[in-house]
């Protein structure tokens, strides 16, 4: 079972993975909007904010996060680490519902790109 901090890493992880991209996912990852990744097995939530391409002011806090924020993922450690790793296809965790992913709707069509 992955630790909080190898969720953090890996969340770092990818952060500098989308500020290294280009074009479309560029574009994508370009939102300005809170976010948190809740990872149900540690009872943890990352919150941050995306900004500017990269995950920005990461911080952890027990339990759900007390404000909703704009872009939720929801997801075990391990597959967060995988996920970041490469081992674990976005779309097809999200369509079994391995991993949860919830934002408004323009966020979400400009999301897909990332998927």
């Amino acid at each position: 079972m992955a630790n909080a901090e190898e969720c953090r890493e890996a969340l770092e992880q990818l952060s500098r993975n989308m500020a290294k991209a280009t074009g479309d996912v560029r574009k994508a990852a370009a939102l300005d909007r809170s976010l948190s990744c809740r990872i149900t097995d540690l009872d943890l939530t990352f919150i941050g904010q995306l900004r500017d391409g990269r995950i920005q002011d990461v911080s952890a806090v027990p339990g759900p996060p007390a404000e909703k924020a704009a872009i939720r993922l929801t997801m075990a450690g391990d597959d967060l680490l995988a996920l970041v790793g490469g081992e674990l296809n976005f779309a097809s965790a999200w369509a079994s519902g391995r991993i949860k992913l919830e934002a408004g709707l323009r966020d979400l069509l400009r999301l897909r790109t990332l998927l």
